[in-house]
């Protein structure tokens, strides 16, 4: 089996529109945790989110999508991150077109960020909206293979939270295996009534920016995301920019509870074993871990049990970047692997916000900004609900190794 390389990165969350935004303030240290302008809720004069800053006919005249019709919120972000990816990796129309090419795209959310307009249109109630088409979980999906001309295998995943992690793991297997040349993947998740307050009625919810393995945590501040990368075999990407490797992977779930994480983590010690197996690496060769780290009680405390439980006394620096984005859902996978994958790139760990008094004080969440970093192992977790977890790693791509 070859070995699967990232040549394309797209990326629209809280805190940029693009790639290079993104990168300079995770630099920075700034977060997109603020009150939300687009999103219409009762909830968002109490609650912080980790909110896109363009509206939607903002989104539609950068994507010139002004005459398109039946395009929600989660489909615009999909589109910017993904036309993104692909410019990044300088395919051709015939190769994202190709049948060697497979699209594999994640979200929980999907068109039900109409959550309004679905009840109107379900029952009746509308004359039949442009949007009667984009309910469904996959119809952002359909969307991007329609706008992109993509013709080879397509996929869509939701396994929660994990989602675009499985996405970047599917993608991975199917290169190895011989099956495509390329994939692209990755996730999308917009601000929704229906999560909002579904995740209220969890009690969740933080009303002040999520503190991610801080003793004070209380809760997660919900976000929204594009994210997308291009993965190719190797032997297909010469003389292309080669941004990093998937080297490793595990999946595994507990099936403990439709919403919370077994206590002894069980799916999240497998899926970080399972990952170093799959990576030919020893816990020890992880320079840095980017963790699910939601800012919940349940997650912060099992997945730091799960993670000295793999990693020994000896723990390599980890945080949680959620508090620069919010929690993007079936995003997250994909924006934490490209976050991961730049600081393999900027030689970066950026720093955890928000925590005044770690969980652990033996095992203390990096706060500060480490530079010149030597990053050649990077794992990144992400945790879905019913116990579905998802570890990837990330690897700094070295020819001929």
């Amino acid at each position: 089996m070859g070995r699967v390389v990232v040549t394309g990165m797209g990326i629209i969350s809280a805190i940029g529109n693009d790639l290079n935004e993104n990168s300079n303030r995770l630099f920075q240290g700034e977060s997109g945790i603020d009150k939300a302008v687009h999103f219409e809720s009762i909830y968002t004069q109490n609650l912080p989110f980790g909110e896109v800053k363009l509206s939607n006919q903002d989104l539609k005249n950068l994507l010139s999508l002004n005459d398109a019709t039946g395009f929600t919120r989660t489909s615009l972000l999909a589109t910017k991150a993904m036309q993104e990816a692909i410019s990044g990796a300088g395919l051709t129309a015939m190769e994202v077109s190709s049948y060697d090419t497979a699209l594999i795209s994640a979200s929980t959310v999907g068109g039900m960020c109409l959550t309004d307009q679905l009840y109107e249109d379900a029952n009746m109630r509308s004359s039949g909206s442009e949007y009667l088409d984009a309910y469904g979980c996959a119809s952002h999906t359909l969307q991007l293979v329609d706008t992109f001309g993509i013709r080879g295998f397509t996929d869509t995943i939701n396994t929660a939270c994990s989602s675009s992690a499985n996405a970047i793991m599917l993608g991975s297997r199917l290169i190895k295996a011989g099956r495509i040349k390329r994939a692209i993947v990755g996730g999308v998740d917009s601000l929704a009534k229906y999560t909002v307050n579904g995740f209220n009625a969890l009690k969740i919810l933080s009303e002040s920016p999520s503190k991610p393995f801080d003793a004070q945590r209380d809760g997660l501040n919900l976000g929204e995301a594009g994210a997308y990368l291009v993965l190719e075999a190797e032997e297909d990407a010469v003389g292309k920019r080669i941004f990093g490797e998937i080297v490793g992977y595990g999946n595994a779930n507990d099936a403990h509870h439709p919403s919370a994480m077994s206590e002894d983590a069980i799916g999240a010690i497998a899926s970080m074993q399972d990952a170093l197996i799959s990576a030919g690496i020893s816990s020890d060769e992880v320079d840095y871990i980017n963790a699910h780290g939601t800012g919940t009680l349940n997650n912060d405390q099992v997945e730091l049990y799960g993670i000295k439980s793999v990693f020994g006394g000896v723990l390599p620096p980890y945080n949680s970047t959620k508090g620069y984005t919010g929690h993007t859902l079936g995003a997250a996978g994909a924006v934490e692997a490209i976050f991961s994958i730049l600081s393999i790139n900027n030689r970066m760990i950026y720093p955890g916000l928000n925590i005044s008094n770690q969980l652990d004080a033996s095992y203390p969440a990096l706060i500060s900004l480490r530079k010149n970093v030597d990053l050649r192992y990077v794992l990144s977790n992400s945790f879905g609900f019913g116990g579905n977890c998802t570890s990837l790693v990330l690897g700094r791509y070295e020819a001929n190794c």
